[in-house]
């Protein structure tokens, strides 16, 4: 590739192009105005969302990237533009999402004196980002971008944040990209050991009682045909962490349910009951252990990560396998015996069968006519056949999503992990229809997190996107409620939520909305909104108290599970 001169503002630019950016979600400012004034020369190529405040970009960014499978981009000025940024680089670098961050910054001979709009955001960004770096010269933008899309999307994936002073988007530059594909002392991909896999093969070829926990790790590998066929032949039930719903289709017969604090009674507490555990792109995260000291001490633990500071970092595997999800389970499925466990998955059923028999006694003692999330959800999921892509919040809501929407395909279940964002799902579901624009996306959000980025209605306003939004209004922030019924003798101390009027709120926005009470509406509406040509905002509103069950306690064992 021959040399061209131009600017540093527009080398950035070009890199993107020749990177295949087609999004960038940002907002101008003083630091990148150059950039911005380069980006208006490639309108017709590159689709720029203005968002409405630069938390919202990152968010948007990351559902992007989640449903595309790509890089999603971020532009932001400095000082509060950039620092606005943290809790989605924080948010992207613990859910492993792949991001490339630009931003601006003071001219470089500016730089320390507390010049206007001037942070230090290499520096504050260095714990949540993968990889940072500050660019003061345009001869160096080019490698800068193509190392960023390198580390970000590369090995484990993760946010990666460029910070340019405004002299260097000024500065002239012979501009020549070279595709970076590979760092000295970096090896994002391991190679896997023959030896090792053949002991995780011996070890599930005697298993009596195996069972595969599987993460988000599923994914980010294109592993989810691999997973099917080394189920399939093996015959092991597979559990799913909540990143790693959709990765393994609900409706499959192997299927044995949800993980977690809020996860299904089976999946739970058959942990400690299996003698093989076998668990693939997942990291053993608090919420799924519970206490570490009780969990599946009788089993044998085989643990694939592609990142190995993951492996023995909680749980002590017995196997260790330092390797992609994809390639992993592909060897493994050539060494595994065709078997078929009927006897122990019959024994999920049955906790599958205690699960319902409790919950529906504990539902019948509450008001019946006050309509619950969950039929909320169910409802959604048969009328969508578990195929729309949904976006949830943080809170009751999204543990009732992750319980009760039947998940049938990989990369449709976007949603907080790791740092539990309220505010992420407007933006992220945003940004989840540019990835996947011939998908349904719908936002599930409580009546607090929808008020945390509700700006960004002004973005679907301006973009004309086409996202249906659902507010499960029950006028508290309920987890935090549910904690303080069960944990603090009903002392609600400042979680009653007073709203506004969400549908005249988003009326103001053009976007069509209503509010139902009464159950008789609920399907009717859904429909409604599902059939709308255009973004469309439905509330529900729903009991009060309900809680979400079951239900793992802090310091419990999986098998504590409380069903009430």
């Amino acid at each position: 590739m021959n040399s061209i001169k131009m600017t540093g503002a527009k080398a950035v630019v070009e890199s993107l192009v020749t990177e295949q950016v087609d999004t960038i979600f940002g907002y101008p400012g003083g630091a990148i105005m150059p950039i911005y004034d380069a980006l208006y020369d490639y309108e017709e190529s590159v689709n720029h969302i203005l968002v409405r405040h630069e938390q919202g970009a990152i968010h948007a960014a990351q559902g992007y990237a989640r449903t595309s499978g790509k890089t999603g981009v971020v532009f932001a000025t400095s000082g509060p533009g950039a620092t606005n940024l943290i809790t989605g680089l924080a948010d992207a670098m613990i859910d492993s999402t792949p991001l490339v961050c630009i931003t601006g910054q003071v001219s470089s001979h500016l730089l320390g004196t507390d010049a206007f709009q001037e942070t230090d955001v290499v520096g504050i960004s260095m714990p949540v980002t993968k990889w940072n770096c500050q660019v003061t010269k345009a001869d160096y933008i080019s490698a800068a971008v193509a190392k960023a899309f390198y580390i970000a999307q590369s090995g484990r994936p993760g946010p990666v944040l460029i910070d340019i002073t405004k002299d260097a988007q000024f500065g002239q530059t012979n501009f020549k990209y070279e595709t970076c594909t590979n760092i000295r002392s970096y090896y994002p991909r391991p190679k896997l050991r023959k030896s090792v896999a053949e002991a995780a093969a011996k070890l599930i070829n005697a298993a009596k009682k195996p069972y595969l926990l599987i993460g988000q790790g599923i994914m980010l590998s294109h592993a989810e045909q691999a997973l099917v066929e080394f189920v399939e032949k093996s015959g092991i039930p597979v559990a799913s962490t909540l990143l790693g719903l959709g990765a393994f289709p609900n409706n499959h017969p192997l299927y044995a349910g949800y993980l977690g604090m809020h996860g299904d009674y089976a999946a739970n507490i058959k942990t400690n009951e299996c003698d093989v555990l076998i668990a693939i792109g997942m990291r053993f995260d608090d919420r799924v252990t519970g206490d570490v000291s009780r969990y599946a001490r009788q089993a044998k633990v085989i643990h694939v990560d592609i990142d190995a500071s993951e492996l023995n970092k909680i749980i002590k595997a017995d196997v260790p396998i330092h390797a992609d999800a994809k390639e992993a389970l592909k060897v493994l499925t050539a060494l595994v015996h065709k078997k078929v466990h009927s006897s122990w998955f019959q024994e999920f059923k049955d906790a599958k069968q205690v699960e319902i028999d409790t919950l529906q006694e504990s539902a019948s003692e509450l008001h019946s006519e006050e309509l619950k999330m969950d039929e909320v959800i169910k409802m959604l999921s048969e009328i969508t056949n578990g195929e729309a892509v949904v976006v949830t919040d943080v809170g009751q809501h999204q543990m009732m999503t992750a319980r009760y929407y039947k998940y049938n395909k990989t990369k449709s279940n976007i949603t907080s992990g790791g740092l539990g964002t309220m505010g992420f799902a407007l933006p992220a579901a945003i940004g989840a229809k540019f990835g996947a624009p011939d998908k349904p996306v719908i936002a599930i959000i409580g009546d607090g997190g929808f008020q945390m980025t509700l700006q960004e209605l002004g973005t679907i306003l301006q973009s004309d996107v086409d996202i249906k939004i659902i507010i499960l209004n029950n006028r508290f922030l309920g987890m935090v409620r549910q904690w303080q019924q069960l944990f603090f003798e009903k002392r609600y101390s400042f979680t009653n939520m007073i709203s506004p009027d969400f549908i005249a709120l988003s009326k103001a926005y053009s976007i069509e909305a209503s509010k139902i009470e009464a159950r008789k509406d609920l399907k009717e509406n859904l429909l409604k909104m599902l059939n709308h040509n255009g973004s469309y905002l439905l509330e529900v509103m729903v009991a009060k108290e309900e809680n979400v069950f079951p239900m793992m306690t802090t310091g419990a064992s999986v098998s504590e599970v409380r069903l009430n």
